[in-house]
């Protein structure tokens, strides 16, 4: 495994195996990595002959309330877990190699960004204005260091992962999406990197969450309650478990609107806070 913090150094060591007809696989990540991370770099491993993982905490996808500042940090116990899962490149790049001028000017680091109307407005959108901007934005910054063939994505994060697939198609990007299953605590908690604010109390009472997104999951595919009454019900399960609840949708999981009685593929979408820590989680199923 070696390590490269420059473009430049990133390309020239993607050179040779691109030259011998290697595919490669990507893997962007901010870091602070857990088991969640690893396995979309084992599933990397499957499916290409080099595997790139990127380390980087992206700027322009925080809030000016959020926590970018305090995001963990963790780059050497992250090599040490990517070279036990047999990872070929780390890039670690800094914030003025992706973003030149960004410590001038923090508030406009890119006069180029990407965006993707309509998925990205409700769920997460409508709660973190401009977030999907900086995430569309670094994704497609990331594909045109990397050049990949494959990129895997995890399926927890499910709004981003369609915002990702729709770009991809959308601007002819010659990268093919792979979505990973989310992977969870031994209580049902999604694995996040957010979970390392928590303590193991806190860990067990979050795992609330994907409790009542399968109570709602069972309401619908038995037609117990309605749309509205299946999320109602579950705000207010959660807000009485001492969450405080962002979204609770339930939404088509191709268009990611609000979904209709004859949608048939269906996503529950949930965010809540436990204390400062908001947490996301979601169930699919087909009626």
């Amino acid at each position: 495994m070696i390590t490269v913090k420059t473009i430049a150094e990133l390309q020239q060591a993607l050179l040779e195996h691109r030259q011998t007809g290697k595919t490669i696989g990507f893997v962007p990540t901010m870091g602070n990595l857990h088991q969640g991370h690893l396995s979309l770099v084992d599933k990397a491993k499957e499916m290409s002959d080099v595997v790139v993982v990127s380390l980087f905490v992206n700027p322009t996808q925080f809030g000016p309330n959020e926590d970018f500042d305090s995001y963990p940090r963790t780059f050497d116990a992250d090599c040490e877990k990517l070279l036990n899962h047999d990872t070929d490149i780390v890039f670690a790049p800094s914030v003025e190699e992706v973003y030149p001028g960004f410590s001038d000017n923090p508030a406009r680091p890119n006069l180029t960004s990407v965006h993707v109307a309509d998925l990205g407005q409700d769920h997460c959108g409508a709660s973190r204005p401009g977030h999907f901007d900086g995430v569309t934005t670094i994704v497609t910054k990331l594909f045109n260091m990397v050049r990949p063939d494959i990129a895997i994505f995890g399926q927890k994060d499910f709004q981003q992962l369609a915002i990702i697939r729709r770009m991809v198609q959308d601007l002819n990007m010659p990268v093919t999406i792979i979505g990973a299953p989310i992977l969870r605590e031994a209580n049902g908690l999604a694995m996040s990197s957010r979970n390392g604010y928590l303590s193991q109390e806190q860990k067990d009472h979050a795992a609330g969450i994907q409790r009542v997104l399968q109570w709602a999951k069972e309401q619908l595919a038995n037609h117990k309650l309605s749309f509205d009454q299946v999320e109602q019900s579950a705000v207010n399960q959660l807000t009485e478990q001492g969450f405080r609840v962002d979204y609770f949708n339930i939404a088509n999981a191709d268009t990611l609107q609000v979904a209709e009685t004859s949608d048939k593929n269906l996503v529950i979408l949930a965010a809540a806070f436990l204390g400062k820590v908001r947490l996301i989680d979601n169930v699919t199923l087909t009626l």
